[in-house]
């Protein structure tokens, strides 16, 4: 791999795209360098920014499909050439970019003789198809294919389970990440102490996103976990030698928050990216600036209520869940 040749300021840490290019509507690639850094930095960057953009990026994919003449999953329909298997492949191709939360619903709804594209599926205004081109299925006669879709925004990869088959419906293995590929690899200069190094870092996407929002989006994402450690202060707890350690009281978000704090809960020290929230709820608090179990504690049920795409079965859930995970008995008294 041929290095550019950088000239780096040995007193500002910058940043720069070498290169960028888009070998596809469904490839980009992207090459920057961070500089200059002290030695043993690119790698604990390199790293830990692989693992952000590989893992903590949303995307957007479809997930289940649904169709009335679908006997089973290896099935095949007179008149499509392809197998109904070989159909659910080709969904899983196709590359989508929203800015939804959680789900919604698609269809396609096609007569043949034909071919079935991406282009052929209705979505919402909000999510917009990458590649229109994507091949679906070939109707070899005078048919109606429709099937309804699922489409989701999530992070990660998720396997489809044999138990997820329902109501004639059949999910679609899920690779909600946007970035493909991500390397890095360390130019070091200089001598003895004054040796210093420059990050390389190489980002492929699927076209949802450029290389550059990819970069941006893992650093905020990383900048968002850290917050929290910039709140940590120590905090004394004057416990009697006979009072056994601090447990967690009984309480809902009202009016069991003075109790909370009277008895000096480290619930400040309870980040709720351990409460196991489901994706939503979690990206909707984060974009809210709650980051602590008191971050959450200090909200009413009217503060939540106002946050864009909340909703009261969500109140309800979070409950739940702090009754699950710390096993309070919250005395069913939930909105």
């Amino acid at each position: 791999m041929v290095r550019e040749k950088v000239t780096v300021s040995t007193r500002t840490l910058q940043w720069k795209c070498v290169d960028s290019r888009a070998d596809s509507k469904r490839l980009y690639y992207g090459r920057f360098i961070l500089s200059p850094l002290l030695k043993g930095q690119a790698d604990t960057i390199g790293i830990v920014m692989r693992r952000a953009l590989l893992g903590e990026i949303e995307g957007t994919c479809i997930t289940r499909a649904k169709s009335e003449k679908i006997p089973h999953e290896y099935s095949t329909i007179v008149g499509i050439q392809e197998s109904v298997h070989e159909i659910l492949m080709n969904l899983k191709k196709i590359v989508l970019r929203s800015n939804l939360y959680g789900t919604c619903d698609a269809s396609i709804c096609v007569k043949g003789p034909g071919y079935v594209t991406a282009q052929d599926i209705i979505s919402p205004p909000y999510v917009e198809i990458v590649d229109n081109t994507q091949h679906i299925a070939s109707l070899t006669e005078p048919i109606d294919l429709c099937i309804r879709l699922q489409i989701e925004r999530n992070r990660g990869y998720r396997i489809k389970s044999p138990n997820n088959f329902q109501d004639g419906s059949y999910p679609i293995d899920a690779v909600f990440m946007p970035v493909r590929n991500a390397n890095h690899s360390i130019h070091s200069y200089g001598n003895g102490d004054e040796k210093q190094e420059i990050l390389f870092l190489e980002i492929w996407t699927n076209g949802s996103l450029t290389p550059k929002e990819a970069f941006h989006e893992a650093s905020r994402n990383l900048i968002d976990l850290f917050i929290p450690f910039f709140h940590t202060e120590e905090e004394n707890f004057h416990l009697d030698d006979n009072q056994p350690k601090v447990t967690l009281p009984i309480f809902t978000f009202h009016d069991k928050l003075a109790k909370l704090r009277k008895k000096k809960i480290a619930s400040k020290y309870i980040f709720i990216d351990q409460l196991e929230l489901p994706p939503r709820i979690y990206n909707c608090l984060k974009r809210s600036n709650i980051y602590t179990l008191l971050d959450l504690l200090n909200n009413t049920q009217e503060d939540l209520m106002k946050i864009e795409h909340f909703r009261i079965e969500d109140v309800n859930q979070i409950l739940g869940i702090l009754e699950k995970h710390f096993a309070i008995d919250l005395l069913k008294n939930k909105f």
